[in-house]
C-alpha cells in the first residue's frame, strides 16, 4: 500500500510554501513589536490571545466539515486569510491593528487545520498514520526551515526593512492557496453529533473513548505551561546579548544568532519529523511522545540559566527532536483514538482545548517573566513536562 498519497504530498507541498511564508516573519515578529512598543508582557498577551483565537475557531469549523462530510472549502479559505494578512502587518503600527491582523493570520490557521488534519488521516490507516502526519510535519518544517534563510538573508543586505520583508512574504503564501486547487475530494459520512452552536464541538467529551479522556487532560496540562516559541526567541537574543557573538572571523549581531539558531531547530524538526512517525508506528505513540516531553524538560531546564551560545545551538537541536517526536504523532493518537464520522471534530476539540490552554501559558510566562524571573518561568515549565511525561508513561489502557 501506497503510503504518501497524490493528497497527503500535495497537502504537505501546501503547507510548506504557507510555511516559508508564516516562518519568514515569525522570528522577526518580536523584534519588530518590541521596536513599534510592545512590551514583553503585551507580547505575551498577543500571542496568547491570537493562538486562543485560532485554538477555538479549530473546534467550531473542525465540526462544521464534518457536519459537511467537506474539507477542502475550509482549507482553502483558511489558507486564503493567512496569506493576505502578511502585507497587512506592515499597512500599520497601531496595536489594535496588529492585534486585528495577527489575529486573522490565527484565524485562517483555525479554520483550515481540524479540516486539513482530517484529510491527512483519510490518507492513511492506524498502522501507518504516524509515518502520514510525520511526512507532513517533515514538509512543514522545510518550509519553516526556509522561512527564516529567506529572512536572515533578506535582513543581512537590508538591516531593519521588515516591512518590506512582509510585503515579500505574500508570494509563498499565495503559492501555497493555488496548489489547494489541484486537490479534489469526496463527501464524507456526516458528523453523529448533529448541527449546534459555536462552542457545540465540546459536546464530544460526552461520546470520546475511554482512551481519548485518559489521554488528552495530560496534554492539555502540558500545553497549559507551553507558552510561544517567542520567549524561546526572546531568551536566546537576551543571552547572546550586544556583544553578539564571535564566529569565523565575524561579529554576529543577537538578531542573526537568534534567526539561525531557529533555523537549526527547524532543519532538526524536519529532518527527524518522518524518522520519529516510523518510530511511532513501530513502536508505540506513547512510548516516542513521552521521550518528546522528557527532551522538552530538558530544553527548558537549559534555557533557564541564560546558556552559552554553543549551549543554545544544542539545546535547539534537542528542542527540534523534541517537536518531531510530539507534534505529528500526537495527532495521529489523537485521529487513532476518535471516532471516524467525527475525526475533525475531534482533532478541533483537542486543539481548541489546547490553544485556550497556551492562551494562558503565554500570558502566565509574560508574567513570570516580568514579576520574577526569565529562569524560573522555564524552569517551572520543564517540571510540568517531566510530571505530564511521567503520568502518561504510567497510565495503563490507553492504546499505544
Amino acid at each position: 500500500m501506497r503510503i504518501i498519497t497524490r493528497t497527503v504530498f500535495v497537502l504537505s507541498m501546501v503547507s510548506l510554501f504557507a510555511d516559508v511564508a508564516s516562518e519568514m516573519l515569525y522570528p522577526v515578529i518580536p523584534v519588530y513589536l518590541k521596536e513599534i512598543g510592545f512590551t514583553v508582557l503585551w507580547i505575551g498577551v498577543l500571542e496568547g490571545v491570537v493562538n486562543f483565537t485560532a485554538g477555538i475557531s479549530k473546534g467550531y469549523f473542525g465540526k462544521l466539515s464534518d457536519e459537511k462530510g467537506l474539507r477542502l472549502p475550509f482549507v482553502k479559505l483558511g489558507y486564503f486569510l493567512s496569506a493576505l494578512s502578511k502585507p497587512l502587518i506592515a499597512a500599520f503600527t497601531y496595536p489594535v491593528w496588529i492585534f486585528f491582523v495577527r489575529t486573522l493570520d490565527r484565524l485562517g490557521k483555525g479554520i483550515r487545520t481540524a479540516s486539513r488534519d482530517a484529510l491527512l488521516s483519510q490518507q492513511a490507516t492506524k498502522e501507518t498514520k504516524a509515518r502520514v502526519f510525520g511526512f507532513h510535519r517533515s514538509m512543514d518544517t522545510v518550509g519553516a526551515a526556509i522561512g527564516p534563510i529567506i529572512a536572515l538573508l533578506f535582513l543581512y543586505f537590508y538591516p531593519g526593512s521588515y516591512k518590506a520583508l512582509f510585503y515579500l512574504a505574500f508570494i509563498p503564501g499565495v503559492i501555497s492557496i493555488l496548489l489547494i486547487f489541484l486537490l479534489k475530494e469526496k463527501k464524507q459520512p456526516v458528523s453523529t453529533l448533529g448541527k449546534g452552536s459555536f462552542f457545540s464541538f465540546f459536546k464530544y467529551w460526552k461520546i470520546a473513548t475511554p482512551e481519548f479522556r485518559k489521554v488528552v487532560p495530560a496534554l492539555l496540562l502540558f500545553a497549559l505551561f507551553n507558552s510561544s516559541d517567542i520567549f524561546l526567541l526572546l531568551i536566546t537574543k537576551e543571552s547572546i546579548g550586544e556583544s553578539g557573538l564571535k564566529m569565523f572571523g565575524t561579529v554576529f549581531n543577537a538578531d542573526t544568532v537568534t534567526i539561525a539558531a531557529y533555523i537549526v531547530y527547524n532543519l532538526v524538526y524536519a529532518a527527524a519529523s518522518y524518522p520519529m512517525g516510523v518510530l511511532a508506528d513501530r513502536l508505540s505513540h506513547k512510548a516516542v511522545i513521552t521521550s518528546g516531553f522528557i527532551l522538552f524538560a530538558v530544553v527548558y531546564a537549559g534555557f533557564a540559566w541564560h546558556p552559552s551560545a554553543s549551549v543554545i545551538f544544542l539545546l535547539f537541536v534537542l528542542y527540534g527532536i523534541y517537536a518531531a517526536a510530539t507534534e505529528g504523532v500526537i495527532k495521529a493518537w489523537i485521529t487513532n483514538l476518535a471516532h471516524h464520522e467525527n475525526t475533525a471534530t475531534a482533532i478541533g476539540f483537542y486543539t481548541s482545548c489546547e490553544s485556550i490552554s497556551t492562551l494562558l501559558a503565554s500570558v502566565l510566562a509574560g508574567a513570570m517573566w516580568t514579576f520574577i524571573s526569565p529562569s524560573f518561568t522555564f524552569g517551572t515549565t520543564a517540571i510540568i513536562a517531566v510530571i505530564v511525561a511521567v503520568y502518561l508513561f504510567k497510565t495503563s489502557g490507553i492504546k499505544t
